[in-house]
């Protein structure tokens, strides 16, 4: 593009579909959003890959919007397959905040919810359907909906429907599709299962990409805790006693969750836990009151970390260290969101170092070392903290990047 969009107003879109994100205080575009809707708005497949939290949702609703404003043919005009539950019921909900009064409600399909009247807001002529692919394959194989008329395909978070193993209803899916549409893939990865994804699925798709989708935002101050595994509870209750903002805590296990959810409220805080092992109610109970700030602290697992999309989350700990790198990342997302800033902590024993050095080592990055005994944020004793800065300063010609300093994005 010759020139950036520095807000809504000045981009093609309708006066309409302006007033309703004035009104929802959507001003400013995010970089994926000023490069992807203007091309999703030309009719052409786009293929974008980012961090999360740069705005992918409203990089694709906007071009949908506008197209049903336009079209205004009966009939589902656009799908939008997700991975998780609790990131299609916030597709929707930002989708129904932005609709107003021309535009009719979104259809949400899911599972864990009830199935009648879910086919109720199909019935009732839904133009645009959120949906996780297990649950609308089992639609489609009971003929409940039809496509017919669709004009959009939006894969949202396509990496992390395919480590779901979602591949095979994708497929199932896609091929009930009229072959004449658009897709629009947003990724926070582009890994070998997306490629070929893409190749079956998309026409010539504009590639778009933002940032090291391998590194956390810059926008992420990234920390490291060595603690003993008796002291991490204690240093946990420190950090959070510090922080005033929501905070978001990752285990490895259901178990784990559920126990530490539970240990914290005993202990004074708000908190609550979402996991793959909760009913829907108690993980929509749960997101809910985090987002209304009526719950401070949620405890959560990686299987529910990519439906997690609340804004102004400032503190990220990864109470257990991830499986994988990727996982890090993806935790990591959840703060420093849309241009704002926030703290990632980990947690991890003496007899993690090596791993925490592999994590370091796959993501090329460098975490800030703090103290974990005693207030983490209280300064070292003068003789120790003129050693640390004489040592730092000798190193610095020779380590790429020092504990303290902000992480860059490679973009």
């Amino acid at each position: 593009m010759d020139s950036i969009t520095e807000t809504f107003s000045q981009m093609a879109i309708s006066a309409y579909t302006k007033e309703r994100l004035a009104f929802a205080k959507f001003s400013i575009p995010t970089p994926v959003q000023t490069a992807a809707i203007p091309q999703a708005l030309a009719g052409k497949d786009v293929l974008a890959t980012a961090q999360t939290g740069t705005g992918k949702t409203l990089a694709f609703l906007i071009p949908v919007m506008e197209r049903m404003l336009l079209e205004k043919t009966p009939g589902i005009a656009a799908l939008a397959l997700v991975p998780t539950r609790e990131l299609a019921m916030q597709v929707v909900e930002q989708y129904n905040a932005l609709r107003g009064k021309l535009l009719g409600p979104a259809a949400l399909v899911v599972g864990g919810l009830s199935e009648g009247l879910q086919l109720t807001n199909l019935r009732k002529g839904a133009r645009l359907v959120v949906a996780t692919p297990g649950r609308l394959e089992d639609f489609l194989s009971r003929k409940l909906v039809h496509f017919r008329d669709l004009r959009v395909l939006i894969l949202d978070e396509a990496d992390r429907m395919l480590d779901m193993g979602f591949l095979p209803a994708i497929r199932r899916i896609a091929s009930v599709l009229p072959k004449e549409r658009q897709t629009l893939c947003f990724s926070a990865t582009l890994e070998a299962s997306v490629v070929h994804l893409v190749k079956d699925y998309m026409r010539n798709p504009v590639r778009l990409a933002f940032g090291s989708v391998l590194k956390p935002s810059e926008n992420v101050r990234v920390q490291a805790f060595e603690v003993a595994s008796d002291r991490k509870l204690p240093l946990l209750h420190r950090l959070l006693a510090k922080e005033t903002g929501r905070c978001l805590i990752f285990t490895r296990t259901k178990r784990g969750a559920e126990r530490l959810s539970i240990t914290l409220s005993r202990d004074g805080f708000a908190a609550s836990t979402i996991h793959g092992g909760r009913t829907q109610s108690q993980r929509t109970a749960a997101l809910t009151g985090f987002q209304q700030g009526r719950i401070r602290v949620l405890v959560a697992t990686d299987l529910a970390s990519r439906g997690i999309h609340v804004q102004d989350i400032a503190h990220v700990i990864n109470y257990d260290l991830p499986d994988i790198a990727e996982n890090f990342i993806h935790r990591v997302g959840r703060t420093g969101r849309a241009g704002g800033h926030g703290v990632a902590s980990t947690l991890f024993g003496r007899e993690q170092r090596s791993e925490l050095m592999a994590l370091e080592r796959t993501l090329g990055i460098k975490m800030e070392r703090m103290r974990a005994e005693g207030d983490p944020g209280e300064k070292q004793p003068p003789a120790v903290q003129s050693a640390l800065e004489r040592f730092q300063s000798n190193t610095k010609s020779r380590i790429g990047q020092l504990p303290g300093e902000i992480l860059q994005a490679q973009v």
